[in-house]
């Protein structure tokens, strides 16, 4: 597939050929669809916690003698029907909401959504994308020129060069991330993909295997 490659100031330079193994693979929603699902599950964190009657304090006296009151017999005032007491049901943070997906899958899913992005014209490809100085200004300039259309984008940079992280990630609708760790769930997240010839090289190296 022949795509177009535009400078810093929006001017389409020249055109480059996308490698057919990642950027034309069929789309099978229930594969995209099954390893988003595991990938927001393996993020996931757990925080909210209740203690039982085991783990609550105090308790360890029976509150009155089993007969002859005229009481309710009860053996702890840490049972979850007193105040104060343990919970019954509650949420607890050991529970494990991690799947696990094979990496083949994993890739596979990659890779259709970057050929939907290149097949909607949703993938912006730059000759380089480099920045002498890390600020925001000079990097929103860049990326207004570009065919973005003012929507959500996901820029990607090379190894090492944060210089694009730092001038890029506090710019709105705008995420950043290193070509080697680009995920299914960011490119979901964005509208357009921006990435360099080199970024692309990058891609094919580092999932072509």
């Amino acid at each position: 597939m022949k795509i177009d490659v535009y400078n810093e100031k929006g001017e389409v330079t020249g055109s480059t050929i996308l490698p057919k193994e990642i950027f034309q693979v069929p789309m099978n929603a229930d594969l995209v669809h099954q390893v988003l699902i595991s990938q927001t599950a393996n993020k996931r964190q757990v925080s909210a916690h209740t203690k039982n009657r085991s783990e609550v304090r105090g308790g360890g006296r029976k509150p009155w003698r089993q007969k002859g009151t005229g009481r309710a017999r009860h053996g702890s005032t840490r049972s979850p029907i007193w105040k104060g007491g343990g919970v019954s049901g509650g949420p607890r943070n050991d529970k494990n909401f991690s799947k696990t997906i094979p990496t083949k899958m994993r890739r596979k899913a990659l890779f259709m959504v970057f050929s939907e992005k290149a097949k909607n014209n949703l993938l912006v490809v730059l000759n380089a994308l480099e920045i002498e100085n890390p600020k925001t200004k000079l990097m929103n300039e860049i990326i207004n020129k570009l065919p973005t259309q003012k929507a959500s984008r996901l820029v990607l940079y090379s190894n090492g060069s944060n210089k694009i992280f730092l001038a890029a990630r506090n710019i709105v609708k705008t995420g950043v991330s290193e070509v080697r760790n680009v995920n299914l769930v960011d490119l979901l997240n964005y509208k357009y993909v921006l990435i360099s010839k080199d970024g692309i090289k990058e891609i094919e190296k580092t999932f072509i295997k």
